[in-house]
């Protein structure tokens, strides 16, 4: 299946259930980019030369993964449940997912420690960062599909690792192609957050929940890659 026919067919899928997407990931985007915003806060006014990380930002950080575990799982199982043909409520879908977040976090981190792993070697290099950037993005179209491992495929982290390596050999372009979505849709967004930077907190909150809200597309984008080419394997 070409790309252009997968963005179709993924744009009409998050057309037709926009307000279910919203009902179950709207909440928790809130949520995130609140703390995301906080953190950033924080950030700004630590002394370069000397930050002081406390309790509160370390809680703060692992809040971030949990709920960004929690998205994952209950997008994943959505597009899943749906492609079934069945339904959920936005509870029952929430709840349905508490079982995968421990997993999804534990292949987060392995995932993120093997795409990151390029980049920080390169730039120990100078000049070579862009040869660990290329790298990082390669490795990350190929654990792309580690979370629909972990929901759909109700594989362990390390499983669903391997799994997505190996799966996404043949499709590794249309990956990237789809992934790098991602590019116009940061730009923009942080484009209109820096315009935006005045209006103050509820503002930026609402504005970034929304950006982030749409960047789920690429997840649909990418599950429905996978499924079609699961089938034909």
């Amino acid at each position: 299946m070409s790309l252009s026919v997968v963005l179709s067919e993924a744009y009409n899928f998050f057309r037709n259930h926009l307000s279910q997407l919203a009902a179950f990931t709207f909440p928790l985007l809130l949520a995130q980019v609140g703390i995301q915003l906080w953190l950033g806060s924080e950030f700004k006014v630590m002394d370069e030369s000397n930050p002081q990380f406390g309790g509160a930002h370390f809680f703060a950080m692992m809040m971030l993964l949990v709920i960004f575990s929690m998205l994952i799982a209950s997008l994943t199982l959505f597009l899943q449940v749906r492609s079934e043909g069945n339904n959920l409520s936005a509870g029952a879908l929430l709840k349905a997912s508490l079982p995968f977040v421990p997993p999804l976090l534990l292949a987060g981190v392995f995932s993120g420690m093997a795409v990151i792993a390029p980049v920080m070697i390169a730039a120990a290099l100078g000049p070579l960062w862009i040869i660990g950037l290329v790298l990082s993005l390669y490795i990350f179209s190929r654990l792309a599909y580690v979370n629909f491992m972990v929901v759909a495929e109700r594989l362990t982290p390390l499983e669903a690792i391997k799994a997505s390596f190996q799966f996404s050999s043949p499709i590794v372009l249309h990956t990237i192609g789809l992934l790098l979505l991602y590019v116009p849709l940061m730009l923009i967004g942080g484009a209109v957050g820096t315009l935006l930077s005045g209006a103050g907190m509820p503002v930026q909150l609402v504005i970034e929940s929304l950006f982030a809200f749409i960047g789920l597309f690429v997840n649909v984008a990418l599950f429905r890659l996978y499924m079609v080419t699961r089938a034909k394997a």
